[in-house]
């Protein structure tokens, strides 16, 4: 089994941590199962957020009891000190917890630090001196707003999409982390589902200490996955590397990451899966993509207005509804 310290916390957890965005979409039964079978399996690292509807709760009612051996970073999108507050309390009260971890800003627009107009910074500074915060962190998709938070000091650990799809900048990025002795926790580690082999994105992690990757993880398959490379850790070997560069080649240019910041849609399409869709049907297995969950998020995608609410409010800055209009074209075809 792999290890990594996050940087200057000093949490030394498995390299295989549980991103559980994903268990918001399963009943209670089935998210509990999960949770509690990836502890038995040495993962104790396990990252949520407020906005993840009931994944605290979920959380919460899986792993209380064994609460003092794991650790949890979950995050709030609080822009002013009264919403943070609400979100820390009601962050505890969830995952039945008297303190986290680690607290993270949710992808703000900017880099909230100590006596701006916000106050969230602040208001994070006596969580802490309150014992309900232990470590302070920030998550965003945003690459100069990630780096300024690293350069300023105040952030001992920062949650960005980083795999090995990552361009030489983020690379870059993450190396002047572990140069700042700042944990790195890689969210889109398979990129949003565009990556599909696991192996390969393991071994990639292997490569930098300060890095934590958080696999999204709602079915027992997926854990059953990672929890075998805990035993036979993938290599960077030919085989993975020839992997790494098809990938590379296939989504050279611009895709969508589906991380969702360009919802809710004015004409409700489900734009993460709807932009995506051409990739996922090449890289993916068809069948999965003719169930109902994902015939409801393709249903509108016929139906963009070119309002230019996505594209305003994507991270990245991707043409969405050429990609959606692309990807209602692919689904139509497989129907």
């Amino acid at each position: 089994m792999d290890y990594v310290t996050l940087g200057s916390t000093g949490i030394t957890v498995n390299k295989n941590g549980f991103g559980a965005l994903p268990i918001q979409r399963i009943n209670d039964s089935d998210a509990v199962i999960i949770l509690e079978k990836a502890y038995r399996h040495g993962i104790t690292f396990f990252d949520t957020a407020r906005g993840y509807f009931d994944s605290e709760s979920k959380m919460g009612a899986a792993l209380s009891g064994v609460r003092k051996d794991i650790f949890i970073a979950t995050k709030t999108s609080a822009t002013d000190r009264s919403t943070f507050i609400e979100h820390l309390e009601t962050s505890l009260r969830m995952l039945q917890t008297e303190y986290v971890d680690i607290f993270q800003f949710h992808n703000p627009p900017f880099c909230p630090k100590p006596g701006d107009d916000s106050g969230i910074y602040d208001a994070m500074l006596e969580a802490k001196e309150q014992g309900k915060v232990r470590h302070i962190g920030i998550s965003n998709h945003r690459l100069h707003i990630a780096r300024e938070a690293a350069e300023s000091g105040l952030y001992e650990i920062i949650q960005y999409p980083f795999s090995y799809l990552a361009s030489n900048e983020e690379v870059d990025f993450v190396e002047y982390c572990a140069s700042r002795n700042i944990g790195v926790i890689a969210m889109k580690a398979l990129s949003g589902g565009l990556i599909t082999d696991t192996a390969a994105a393991y071994a990639f992690m292997m490569q930098y200490d300060n890095v934590i990757p958080i696999w999204g993880i709602q079915r027992i398959s997926e854990l059953d996955e990672f929890i075998a490379y805990q035993d036979k850790t993938p290599i960077l070997d030919d085989r993975a590397l020839l992997s790494i560069g098809n990938d590379k080649t296939q989504l050279l240019g611009e895709y969508c990451r589906g991380c969702g910041y360009c919802l809710p849609c004015p004409a409700n399409i489900g734009i993460p899966i709807a932009a995506r869709m051409t990739l996922l049907l090449k890289r993916s297995d068809k069948r999965f993509y003719l169930n109902d969950m994902c015939r409801d998020s393709m249903q509108h995608a016929n139906e963009c207005i070119n309002c230019g609410h996505c594209t305003e409010h994507c991270p990245y800055g991707i043409d969405a509804p050429r990609l959606i209009k692309e990807g209602w074209e692919a689904y139509q075809s497989v129907l």
